[in-house]
Formats: C-alpha cells, sequence, structure tokens
C-alpha cells in the first residue's frame, strides 16, 4: 500500500494505492487563498499542515488497516511557492504562491542582471517563480529577509514537518528559476542574483528516490510504520503525469484546473523561453518535460458561474451548448487572463476583458465566451510548444474541466489533437505522488506508471476549427492592442 499526499491550491487530497493499481481510498480538505493587496497570493503554511492532520485522521478513522500496511509515502504539490524558514525552522511569514504577481520589477531586474539565466534555468524570469519572490522580500521586507535560512517549496515544507529533513527534489525545484535544470543541481549564478547560495537550499533528490523517513511520533498518531520511506515526489504537474503514465518523450496532457497546463515529455532538456515556455525536469531521472501554462483555466469558468449566479458550471455549460452557430459568432471575445498570465505573454499584468458587449448577449454568450477565451489561451501556448518543436499525437485531459465533453469537443478542435479521458485520471498529483512512493519502494517503472483505462475520446471537429480561426485571430488582435493599457 502506498500514500499520496498532493497539496494543491484550493485542497490538499490524499489517497491510498495499492499494488493492484486500485485506488483505496481518498479524502480532501478545502484550503483557502488570502489576497491581502492587489496580485498578492499566500497562503499560512500551518493551514496546510492542519489540513493534512485533519485528512490522515480521516483515513485512520475509515482505513485504519489499510494505512498500517502502508510501505511508502509520497508528495506532490503547487509549484513556485515560497515559505521562508529561519535558523529554527520557523515561518517567517506567509508562503507567497505561484500565481502571485508582485515581483514584475525585480524579474526585469534579474534579467537585466544575468541575461544568460534562462539558458541555465530553461525559463525566463516571471513572478511565479520562487527566485524573484526572494528579491521582492530583500527589497521590501529585509529585516526578514536577513533572517532567512531555508527556502522551500510548499510540499517540500511539509516533508520537513513529516520527517525533521530539509529535502527537496528536481522537478519542483526547476520551478525556481534557481536551479541548473540541464545539470539537475543548484546554480550558484541563480542563487546569488536573490543574495542566497545553496546553504539555504533543500538537498536535492529524484522524485522516485527516497528522501527521508516519517518521524516516530507521527507514525504513532496516523497508525502507520515509523520509518515509513518518503519519496522525493514531484511538483503538481510532473507528478499528474507520472500518475497519468506520462513518463516517455511523446507523450503529453492537458490539465484544466485553477491553471491551465499542456505538459509533453522529453528525453533531453529543451528550452524555448522566447516564447515563455517552461523546460523543467521530471519527476524521474534522466527526463525533461515542457510546460505551456496559462494561469486562469478552469478558475474562468467558475468566476463566471458565480458572477452570472448560475448554479453551477454544469449548468452554465449546459446553455451554451445549446446556443446555434450563429449566436457563438456574435458572442464576445474573452481575454481570460484574470490573474495575468504567463505563456506566451509573460505578463503578470495582463486583465481579463469582455470586448463587444451588445445587448443580445445573455448568460450563456458570457459563458461561451469564456469557455472559448481559455481554449484560445491554450491555442496560444500549444503554438508556442509546436514552434519549439514539441507535439504529441494525442493528450489526456485532466482536471475540472475535463468533466465536460463539450468543452473538451471545443479544446480538441481548437488544438487540432485528440483529448481523451482516462479512467481514474482525476486522481492527479496525489495518484502519481502514491506511484512515486512505489517507485522509491522498489517498484518497476513500466510495471508502476501506466497509463489508465480510456473512458472518453474527443476528436477534432475540422469544420468547428475552421470557424474558430477568424475569431483566434481577432482574440490575439485584441490582446495586442491593449497590452500596453494593462500598465
Amino acid at each position: 500500500m502506498f500514500l499520496g499526499i498532493d497539496l494543491g491550491t484550493s485542497e490538499l487530497k490524499l489517497l491510498l494505492l495499492d499494488e493492484q493499481h486500485r485506488i483505496v481510498a481518498t479524502t480532501g480538505v478545502a484550503l483557502t487563498v488570502q489576497r491581502p493587496q492587489p496580485l498578492w497570493s499566500e497562503q499560512d503554511p500551518a493551514a496546510w499542515w492542519a489540513a493534512l492532520d485533519q485528512g490522515m485522521s480521516q483515513l485512520k478513522t475509515a482505513h485504519a488497516a489499510e494505512l498500517a500496511a502502508v510501505r511508502g509515502i509520497g508528495l506532490s504539490g503547487q509549484m513556485h511557492g515560497a515559505v521562508t524558514l529561519d535558523a529554527a525552522d520557523r515561518v517567517l511569514r506567509p508562503a507567497i504562491l505561484w500565481n502571485d504577481g508582485r515581483s514584475g520589477a525585480e524579474c526585469a531586474e534579474m534579467m537585466a542582471a544575468c541575461p544568460e539565466l534562462p539558458a541555465i534555468t530553461g525559463n525566463l524570469a516571471m513572478p511565479g517563480f520562487t527566485a524573484p519572490k526572494l528579491a521582492w522580500m530583500r527589497r521590501h521586507e529585509p529585516e526578514l529577509f536577513g533572517r532567512v535560512a531555508k527556502v522551500l517549496l510548499p510540499k517540500d515544507w511539509l516533508r520537513l514537518q513529516l520527517s525533521g529533513s530539509h529535502v527537496g527534489e528536481m522537478s519542483d525545484a526547476a520551478g525556481t528559476l534557481w536551479l541548473d535544470v540541464a545539470r539537475r543541481r543548484w546554480s550558484p549564478e541563480a542563487l546569488a542574483l536573490t543574495g542566497l547560495d545553496e546553504s539555504h537550499m533543500p538537498r536535492l533528490v529524484e522524485g522516485s528516490e527516497p528522501s527521508a523517513g516519517l518521524r516516530h511520533d507521527l507514525a504513532v498518531r496516523w497508525g502507520l510504520h515509523p520509518g515509513t520511506v518518503i519519496a522525493g515526489g514531484g511538483g503538481d504537474n510532473a507528478a499528474s503525469a507520472v500518475g497519468m503514465g506520462v513518463v516517455k518523450p511523446g507523450q503529453g496532457f492537458l490539465s484544466l484546473g485553477t491553471s491551465g497546463v499542456i505538459f509533453l515529455c522529453n528525453e533531453a532538456f529543451s528550452p524555448n523561453p522566447g516564447r515563455a515556455v517552461h523546460a523543467f525536469c521530471h519527476a524521474l531521472p534522466g527526463t525533461w518535460h515542457q510546460m505551456s501554462v496559462m494561469l486562469s483555466a478552469a478558475s474562468a469558468l467558475r468566476w463566471v458561474t458565480q458572477t452570472l449566479g448560475e448554479p453551477g458550471e454544469a449548468a452554465l455549460i449546459d446553455k451554451v451548448a445549446a446556443l446555434t452557430p450563429a449566436q457563438r459568432e456574435r458572442a464576445p471575445l474573452f481575454l481570460p487572463y484574470l490573474s495575468g498570465e504567463r505563456t506566451p505573454h509573460n505578463n503578470a499584468n495582463a486583465q481579463g476583458v469582455f470586448f463587444g458587449l451588445t445587448h443580445e448577449h445573455d448568460a450563456a454568450a458570457l459563458g461561451y465566451a469564456v469557455l472559448e477565451g481559455v481554449g484560445f489561451g491554450l491555442l496560444d501556448g500549444w503554438q508556442a510548444l509546436q514552434a519549439g518543436g514539441g507535439g504529441a499525437d494525442s493528450l489526456w485531459l485532466v482536471g475540472g474541466g475535463a468533466r465536460s465533453a463539450w468543452w473538451a469537443r471545443l479544446l480538441a478542435s481548437m488544438l487540432g489533437t485528440p483529448l481523451v479521458n482516462g479512467v481514474g485520471a482525476e486522481a492527479g498529483g496525489a495518484l502519481g505522488a502514491a506511484r512515486l512512493a512505489w517507485l522509491a519502494c522498489g517498484g518497476a517503472l513500466d510495471e508502476v506508471c501506466r497509463t489508465p483505462e480510456v473512458a472518453r475520446v474527443a476528436e477534432p471537429d475540422p469544420a468547428l476549427a475552421a470557424a474558430l480561426q477568424p475569431r483566434h485571430a481577432r482574440f490575439q488582435r485584441l490582446y495586442a492592442a491593449l497590452r500596453s493599457e494593462f500598465g
């Protein structure tokens, strides 16, 4: 039995997996995000620990025998968050999250000071990454910055609580802007840009390697074995890839969660920073991946659903699906940049826009505009990946937005690529974390990292794709026209 822990932005998930690939149990505990100022996004790490303890207590109540059989624990989590600790491992301030946009000025300064940074790290300096957050702290919170002894990513802070060890792994570390991604080690040059050195960083392991053992007191509290192996684990997208068996070149997935991600597995480090494509280490040794990332995907659908007072996302999509082709052609355009944007724009100041509203437009038209706008944002990212040589014959489709067959068909037509729903693929990062624990306990890659059974395939509709092309062109022109107005 293996335990996967996935620390998301809106929920902490736990999953028990047996050696017949059966998901024995899952549970989740909700989390909230604090936004004390514009562009800010923070969470208190203590809330993560409280959620984990609550979830483990729930599992112990319902599945004590299965917990007692756990051989390994894997960790997955939201990437890029900065958890700053003093010399006594006390948290210095709320964690600054992946979708925080306050460090735009620091990103520009880092790029100017070290033009070779993208060649080392595989990525442009963006506010979402961890390093610019520490540069922001150094400027705006110098007293706190002076007390920083360690910087950990969110899931690695949970590891510290579970084991007492400062350990990270390659896939998550690749999202800090401090890692030499090709060499899979900390970069002294990148660290120096933020006034830090390797002593401030955790020890690194591969995601499928053992990293530490479970503390005795926690093992007793939750009914596990003391010293249970804790695997290196993975950043959320790399772990999700492991959970879907996306571990070999030519495989990929599209995730419709809070953010929107297209993930492609690579056999070599393949940076394309000029198009704001991310090039990261995978959670497996000797493997890398590329990603296009948009910051608001299914979260944009959730926002418009709540704003319109609709009973739920599915109900709004039902209204959208009833629109005629002519009504869709007359719908407003929507720029989906509610939290800024990464690929391909790298613009933390980009904002959401409805354009072309008239008295004719109702909730269905606005819902369609949002679904289409998120799709156009994903298409821009897909084209950036293709420009750098990336591609796949099909993509697995995961995340909360993957539940809609109508949206899947729209997206498949836009991308010109079949989108495949897999049975159990919604388990995502938690399943991948459990599989990484299995690998850390000696499991074989081909046995552990199977692809899921196919549940549904959304095939591209060439006629629909052709009808969407003029609207996509207008969408791109609209962003270009408004870019200077975003500040």
